[in-house]
Parts: C-alpha cells; structure tokens; sequence
C-alpha cells in the first residue's frame, strides 16, 4: 500500500478496432505521479486522406467528455487547457498529454478517428484508477 505521499493515477488502456480502419493504444498501462504529465499514444489507421482525431474522457459517474479534437489537413500542434496533442500523421500517431495531472483526472481515455467518408470509429478506452 502506498502512503498518501505517493498518490498517483494509472491509466489501464483497452484496444478495439474496425475492419475499415483502426485505433489502438500504444500502452497497456501507465503509472502517473499526480502532478506529473500523462502521456497517452494512440496509433491508428484511417482509410482516407482526409479524417479527424478525437480524445473523449468518460469518468466514473459514466458521462462522455470531448476534450479535444485535430484535423488531419492541420499538422500544427493543438492544446485546450491542460491537454495537447502531439500528431505525427507520417506516423499515423496521435499522443495525449494530460499536464499537472489530478485525481479528478481518473477516467477512462477514448481515442477515436472519423474519416471524411464514413461516420467514424470509436477506439482506445484509457482507464485511469487512483492509487492509494
């Protein structure tokens, strides 16, 4: 049991995929000091040139979140408060960060893409679990 002094937040991440296109999480899990950033990857693979790139939280009173979103013609990199994107599309790669992380950051992390041709797939659930 860790004391009080340690609190921290893992990330647990659960992979899903479509047969037209995927996104899958980088990580099984992720051990994260509070007050340190989180770092989420996300590889996928879309269909088109053309898609956009979602981060969603869901936490445990079950409502979905949308945090933040990139646009695949639009490589410049995007944050909305605490939360960046880092995308490399050469990479097929878009990674979370989640900085000054908190408690109230436990949750579960979805990573989803939506090509312009389709209606979209919903990815990677990212759990994070307190630690005490």
């Amino acid at each position: 049991m860790l004391s009080a002094s340690c609190l921290g937040l893992v990330i647990l991440l659960i992979l899903r995929s479509s047969m037209t296109q995927s996104v899958n999480q980088t990580q099984s899990a992720i051990s994260v000091v509070e007050k340190e950033a989180a770092t989420l990857g996300c590889v996928y693979e879309a269909k088109s040139y053309s898609y956009y790139l979602f981060w969603y939280k869901q936490p445990p009173s079950g409502e979905m979140t949308f945090l933040i979103h990139q646009e695949s013609y639009n490589e410049q990199k995007k944050t909305e408060g605490r939360y960046s994107l880092n995308f490399q599309k050469s990479a097929n790669s878009i990674n979370l960060t989640i900085t000054a992380s908190q408690i109230g950051d436990s949750a579960v992390y979805f990573c989803a893409l939506r090509d312009h041709n389709d209606v979209g797939t919903c990815g990677s659930p990212h759990k994070i679990i307190n630690m005490r």
